[in-house]
């Protein structure tokens, strides 16, 4: 079932089930209350990530709270993405952009990684949380994913579950098509690793080609920005052997 794209949604902590009460975080009672000005008695959607959506009414608005009564299930909760993204932290704003459109994309777990040509060390997880949630927000996901830490490259390689498939953006592929190759990984359980803006070091690329689980991909003719291959990367993936198949 699609999502209802005229209704209002909004990520919620609480449980949901028939006639629940809750007041809602005082930044979401702000949104509703002042920004959207919707009064007692107006339904918007809640979801949680584990109980699936449902039809919820705004059941009282004070000066500084909102609370919400839970009318009905409008769709069950649907499984969690397996396509596990791993990306190199980018600067904060290209970075923003990039975790929202995975999210879109169909990632199911966002795991920082630091290469060698890493430029930002030190992410707020908090602000990419946000990010996150505003997106499954706004594009009807249900199955929020996961943010992890960051892994230095070397330890994601090393604990990577070698069932699963790792795809990685070779800036340095001698052919420009992907299809052809992404259509001979046999495996269904994927994995999508993509460099930072100064791309993999010679090293790295020569470490991740010797991995047995590991698929190099080119992402055509052009050099394309961090944030860029990342979007092309997930599409084409989805596309050729993913969920859009």
């Amino acid at each position: 079932m699609r999502a209802n794209y005229r209704m209002q949604r909004l990520f919620v902590g609480d449980a949901l089930a028939p006639s629940a009460t809750f007041e809602v975080k005082p930044e979401q009672a702000h949104y509703l209350a002042n920004v959207l000005r919707l009064g007692t008695g107006a339904e918007i959607l809640v979801f949680n990530g584990r109980d699936g959506e449902w039809r919820a009414e705004i059941a009282a608005v004070k000066k500084k709270s909102v609370s919400l009564t839970v009318r009905e299930q409008t769709r069950p909760q649907s499984p969690h993405p397996d396509l596990v993204y791993c990306f190199a932290p980018l600067k904060q704003g290209r970075l923003d952009y990039m975790v929202q459109k995975a999210v879109e994309m169909g990632a199911g777990v966002l795991q920082p990684v630091l290469t060698q040509h890493t430029q930002v060390l030190k992410l707020g997880l908090s602000r990419l949380e946000a990010n996150v949630i505003e997106a499954a927000e706004q594009c009807g996901i249900l199955a929020v994913p996961e943010l992890r830490e960051p892994l230095k490259l070397d330890r994601l390689l090393a604990d990577w579950d070698t069932d699963r498939a790792l795809i990685f953006c070779d800036e340095a592929a001698e052919t420009n098509g992907p299809l052809q190759i992404l259509r001979s990984v046999e495996s269904k359980r994927l994995g999508l690793l993509v460099g930072p803006e100064g791309g993999f070091s010679e090293d790295e690329r020569r470490q991740l080609r010797a991995l047995p689980f590991v698929t190099a991909i080119p992402l055509g003719p052009r050099i394309l920005r961090a944030d860029t291959a990342a979007v092309a990367a997930l599409a084409v993936i989805q596309a050729s052997i993913g969920d859009w198949c």
